[in-house]
């Protein structure tokens, strides 16, 4: 598989261990803060695992700015999901247009415009 497809999936595995690193816990609060951050520890250990190379695979075809666009679009859509699904909020019409205008970046930052 060509690093323009791994990078992409390595991103979306990534941004699934970080979305239950940093937000998994609130549909606990009962559990102290403590327990809480060393559970988002270890969790975001395997986040690391996928974050890194990653990038570096990502970075031999893509700009750092490209990938840097391309994970806050992948950590907005997952973590969308996420807040629906586990969270049990409700995405509401200000929210979906922040989104889309952060697929409007991502647009932009993939389009070549010399043509």
């Amino acid at each position: 598989m060509s690093n323009a497809w791994l990078t992409p999936i390595m991103l979306v595995l990534s941004n699934l261990f970080m979305t239950y690193a940093w937000y998994g816990h609130l549909k606990d609060p009962q559990l102290p803060i403590w327990r809480a951050t060393l559970m988002s520890w270890g969790i975001a250990f395997f986040e690391y695992i996928l974050m890194v190379p990653a990038n570096r695979m990502g970075y031999t075809v893509y700009s750092a700015s490209q990938l840097k666009i391309m994970q806050e679009a992948i950590t907005l859509l997952i973590f969308a999901f996420f807040a629906v699904f586990h969270l049990g909020e409700t995405i509401k019409w200000n929210t979906a247009v922040a989104f889309l205008l952060i697929l409007a970046a991502v647009f932009f930052a993939f389009y070549d415009f010399s043509n």
